[in-house]
């Protein structure tokens, strides 16, 4: 994210918390995908995550003027997001898993051996990502797939750097432990 749309989201907020609804609607416009793919991966469930958007940015209606800036405004989206996640899985007393929740995207550059065996590749990752522990998980989808610093997944998380580091580390030890198991060496084909 650039500086200049990190300072126009900080104007944004300034501005619903005054009421405007255009500047929700751009806020909305920009963020919701983040926030439901985030969402998504704590919930496993499409309808919920759905869920969770509507729940995320009426929470920004309601609280806009209490934001005091002190992390960017998609590292604040994310922590409403995780909290109401995590209150959705606490909820839902039988959470089934769903390998199917995200599908591998194909190149097409790639040719069909190329995009088969790519494919397999990631199917074998979202499986060994499964295989690690929760608080690991979170981590690597955060770190990964967001692109938050350390510092910003600590914040969303609430717990220290030091920490977000340490399970970083083991996290990436046992994946790259579950992904030689499986039988994929590192990089894409």
């Amino acid at each position: 994210m650039s500086a200049t749309q990190a300072a126009s989201d900080d104007v944004l907020i300034a501005r619903i918390a005054q009421g405007d609804r255009l500047a929700m609607q751009v806020l909305y416009g920009r963020h919701h995908v983040r926030v439901f793919r985030f969402g998504l991966r704590l919930v496993r469930d499409e309808q919920v995550a759905e869920d969770l958007i509507s729940e995320v940015f009426l929470d920004v209606w309601r609280q806009a003027g209490k934001f005091e800036g002190r992390s960017a405004v998609s590292t604040w989206l994310l922590a409403i997001t995780r909290f109401k996640a995590l209150s959705a899985l606490r909820r839902r007393k039988d959470v089934e898993l769903d390998d199917e929740a995200a599908n591998a995207i194909e190149d097409s550059s790639d040719d069909p051996e190329v995009a088969v065996q790519k494919k397999d590749t990631s199917e074998a990752l979202r499986k060994c990502l499964t295989a690690l522990t929760p608080e690991h998980r979170e981590i690597v989808d955060l770190v990964y797939y967001h692109e938050k610093s350390v510092e910003e997944v600590a914040e969303i998380v609430g717990i220290p750097e030091n920490t977000v580091k340490t399970r970083l580390f083991y996290a990436r030890k046992k994946l790259a432990a579950l992904l030689k198991a499986a039988g994929i060496e590192r990089g894409w084909p």
